[in-house]
């Protein structure tokens, strides 16, 4: 498992769950809307403490930082030793 997840993407994902969490802590939201919200910020806090995101996965996306590419200069080599 690829951590997939850039810092920012954590912190935002935590904020969201800590709101929804003390909204229900103050009975600002109940009933059906607890259990869907609740449901939200579980994958938000499992999602943010891992640092991967299955849906990221599946789509494709990565907005963490990516490692360098190496270039090839092989070719360039080849080029300048031809003319």
């Amino acid at each position: 498992m690829k951590i997939n997840l850039r810092r920012i993407d954590i912190v935002i994902r935590g904020t969201v769950a800590a709101i929804i969490a003390l909204l229900y802590l103050a009975n600002i939201i109940s009933g059906t809307t607890t259990l869907i919200l609740g449901s939200i910020v579980l994958v938000l806090f499992i999602t943010s403490v891992i640092s991967f995101c299955p849906m990221y996965s599946i789509f494709g996306l990565n907005s963490s930082r990516k490692k360098k590419v190496e270039r090839n200069f092989s070719l360039s080599k080849k080029q300048s030793t031809k003319t």
